[in-house]
């Protein structure tokens, strides 16, 4: 059964995957927090991007465009920071 399909008949599949997105960033943000991950790490970064693509994707789909707005602009400058992280370790490494 499709994606669309499942949403269509009782909704428990994309119910499923929207858990999933929230609980991506919300382990992020808990490790964060704690003192468990670092705010600059590729985990973070990668759960946080993670998460709001999924709920980003769900949001397009339901047309909730303030949901939208806000977790696409979460999962640009999650990704922003990977491209920023990758980038000072490459030249780190460069100037080994």
């Amino acid at each position: 059964m499709s994606f669309l399909a499942a949403a269509a008949s009782d909704g428990l599949v994309p119910q499923m995957v929207q858990v999933m997105g929230a609980l991506c960033v919300l382990a992020g943000f808990t490790a964060a927090q704690v003192g468990m991950l670092s705010t600059e790490s590729w985990s973070y970064l990668l759960l946080n991007l993670a998460g709001s693509a999924i709920l980003t994707v769900l949001a397009g789909l339901d047309r909730q465009y303030g949901f939208l707005l806000l977790e696409a602009v979460w999962a640009l400058v999650s990704a922003w920071g990977l491209l920023r992280l990758a980038r000072s370790q490459a030249t780190a490494t460069a100037a080994e």
